[in-house]
């Protein structure tokens, strides 16, 4: 997808060493995790899916920290707005359209919420809708690391400003501060916890500045732009490889959507703050960034575009079509072995 010739009269712009396939891959991963969530809400207007979540304006701040995640050998601890973040480190759509349609193929057998992935392949740990309880399994899984002497290792985590408010948060916090642990965490302040304004729940606007109470850097990042988050954690995931300790990364974005597909954001804030926040809209902007740096051509841009929806209308076929799990599947993966205590 990348153009042949650049302009020479084209500016530079700091790249932070991302070659020019990783950065039309960064966008190529916005761009997917903008229309398959698109997909999400269309099927649950159609009545095909129950439910779905959003993080339209989380595109740059889960794809640029992707990019810093090693696969085969990280972790990766999510949260449930992290579509973007889970197909940059190589969930396929088709994978996301099981976990929508709960059809038997689905890594979890269709028995998950949607958006809830999990894949041992690829590192992911399962997801939990309850705030901060996954902030607790990554400081477990960064102390195993560390019990082990796996060096070279780290745990990614993310969670919204909402979780901060959290007991889990803090204690995980803490102890992976106390202990040293290869975990990055990565909050992801869109400045809504579902109807609750950021201002609702802490009096400093910045999480950040809360990880010198914990012994730890705290960083803040343009969440809009996926090459500086790249950057940032990818320095905070180097640092937790190496034995440095954790790190509190916060990126400051906005969600552009209802928080899910039972919400009416238009209850707790107006249309006007939507439509101005916008213009910081991530995805167009960086596809613009990289058409006018000369890393796309205006032709590839499109041609890109329209392969992501190519693939994402293949992956909607494919998965609606697979049979849903059989009623005696509920019982299994319950209890190891063939205890059957309901019988």
């Amino acid at each position: 997808m990348a153009s042949k010739s650049k302009p020479a009269a084209k500016a530079r712009f700091e790249r932070h060493g991302l070659t020019d396939e990783q950065l039309v891959e960064i966008l190529r991963i916005m761009l997917m995790h903008r229309t398959l969530e698109g997909r999400g809400f269309q099927l649950n207007r159609q009545g095909k899916i129950p439910f779905a979540s959003a993080g339209e304006g989380h595109e740059g701040v889960q794809a640029g920290a992707a990019m810093a995640f090693q696969r085969g050998r990280d972790i990766l601890v999510p949260y449930y707005r992290d579509l973007g973040l889970d197909l940059g480190v190589g969930l396929t759509p088709y994978e996301v359209l099981l976990s929508l349609f709960a059809r038997k193929a689905d890594h979890s057998g269709g028995r998950q919420f949607p958006h809830h992935y999990a894949s041992k392949r690829l590192g992911i740990h399962t997801i939990s809708s309850v705030l901060a309880t996954q902030i607790p399994h990554a400081v477990g899984a960064a102390y195993a690391l560390k019990v082990r002497g796996e060096r070279g290792r780290a745990v990614l985590v993310t969670f919204g400003e909402g979780s901060t408010s959290e007991g889990e948060w803090h204690e995980g916090m803490n102890f992976a501060a106390v202990h040293k642990l290869p975990v990055v965490f990565l909050c992801e302040n869109n400045e809504w916890a579902i109807s609750t304004p950021a201002d609702k729940q802490m009096a400093n606007p910045n999480v950040a500045d809360r990880a010198v109470g914990y012994g730890m850097p705290g960083v803040i990042v343009n969440g809009f732009d996926p090459v500086a988050v790249y950057a940032v954690v990818n320095e905070a995931m180097e640092r937790a490889r190496s034995g440095g300790g954790p790190t509190l990364v916060e990126a400051k974005c906005y969600r552009f959507l209802a928080h899910t597909t039972d919400d009416d954001d238009r209850t707790y804030r107006s249309r006007e703050e939507v439509e101005r926040r916008r213009r910081d809209d991530p995805v167009p902007n960086f596809e613009r960034l990289l058409v006018e740096r000369g890393v796309l051509t205006p032709e590839g841009a499109e041609s890109l575009k329209k392969a992501v929806l190519a693939e994402a209308n293949a992956a909607t076929d494919r998965a609606e079509a697979m049979p849903y799990p059989a009623p005696a599947d509920l019982y299994t993966h319950v209890y190891a072995g063939d205890h059957a205590p309901w019988r």
